[in-house]
């Protein structure tokens, strides 16, 4: 049990620890925005880590305005395309699909996800309280995720009034978002990932008990006691051996420090910023699409991937503008 003198190991708000439902990670809350009708959310793949320097724009610290090291996640976002839209009614116990409209060209590469509605594919609803897009990505123009299947999920259609949010959804059927039509650099992001996954991991490893002493009996990796003889039965708030990992995770309040989109150079598209390093990401390789730097790290492995959402406890204000002026390209993982 714990006392003062010894905090409870383990944290009691993740429960319980199994294995997420799916890849990707499911998005339950949606923060109510000022501006748009815009959408309110984006996903991509992870690709790794590095560092730039950047000019300090916090205004308060020792170092405003100075040239800092930021570390910041790399995370590939080409565009995502919109398959549908759909409708929702809300009511006492939360929100009801009531309809739902499917593009016309859809992408082929969908109908290896599920089978794709045929003609009509519904029809538009006239009374409803909430509005969403279903976009998927497009991992086949990737070339370090080795997948052809699209991640399918929804994105909420938030600001201004409901009506001018159905006509900026149906507007968007059947096109292509970009990030940029999501946020922009020094804005404030919600990342959502599912963390890398470990198996079957035993008590210390799970839940950072302190290792038993030298003179315990057959075994030091292993919790204390299970528990007291009343109430009779083992509580689940016991530190046990089970799944580690592979869990839905939120980072919130992740800055935007730059997004880098294609340029015309020399009559060819190519990135604004090279960010590849030498010899390519640790088991991803070269990143070749749109990408976005994101201050800090992100849950997950390389290659997983995450989503983006509006910030739903964001207490700072947005940067107009981040000065980066150096992108480290050496490879810090001995490739």
């Amino acid at each position: 049990m714990s006392s003062s003198h010894h905090h409870r190991r383990g944290s009691m708000a993740y429960y319980p620890r199994k294995r997420a439902r799916s890849v990707v990670p499911h998005i339950r809350t949606w923060p109510e925005i000022e501006d748009g009708p815009r959408i309110q959310g984006f996903a991509g793949y992870k690709a790794g880590m590095t560092h730039v320097f950047t000019i300090d724009w916090r205004e308060k610290t020792t170092t405003a305005k100075q040239e800092i090291w930021t570390p910041v996640s790399v995370i590939e976002v080409p565009p995502m395309r919109v398959a549908g839209v759909r409708f929702y009614d809300k009511d006492i116990y939360g929100l009801k699909s009531i309809g739902e409209v499917w593009a016309e060209n859809i992408d082929k590469e969908l109908k290896r996800r599920f089978p794709i509605p045929k003609k009509n594919r519904g029809k538009e609803v006239e009374d409803f309280d909430e509005v969403r897009i279903i976009a998927h990505t497009q991992p086949k123009l990737i070339s370090g995720i080795p997948q052809k299947v699209p991640h399918l999920m929804e994105i909420r259609v938030g600001g201004g009034e409901i009506d001018k949010r159905k006509k900026y959804a149906m507007d968007l059927l059947g096109k292509e978002i970009s990030f940029s039509d999501f946020k922009k650099e020094g804005q404030f992001v919600d990342v959502i990932g599912i963390t890398k996954g470990k198996g079957f991991q035993g008590h210390v490893k799970r839940f950072g008990v302190k290792l038993l002493s030298h003179k315990n009996s057959k075994h030091r990796r292993m919790i204390g006691t299970l528990g007291p003889w009343h109430p009779d039965w083992v509580r689940y708030t016991v530190p046990q051996a089970g799944q580690t990992g592979y869990h839905q995770r939120t980072e919130y309040n992740k800055r935007i420090v730059k997004y880098v989109d294609f340029i015309e150079k020399d009559g060819e598209k190519k990135l604004e910023i090279e960010i590849t390093p030498q010899g390519g990401f640790l088991h991803y390789g070269d990143v070749k699409n749109q990408y976005v730097l994101v201050h800090g790290s992100v849950p997950g492995p390389a290659k997983r991937i995450v989503r983006f959402r509006d910030p739903v406890r964001q207490t700072l204000e947005d940067v107009k503008e981040i000065n980066m002026t150096y992108v480290a390209r050496n490879s810090h993982m001995g490739v």
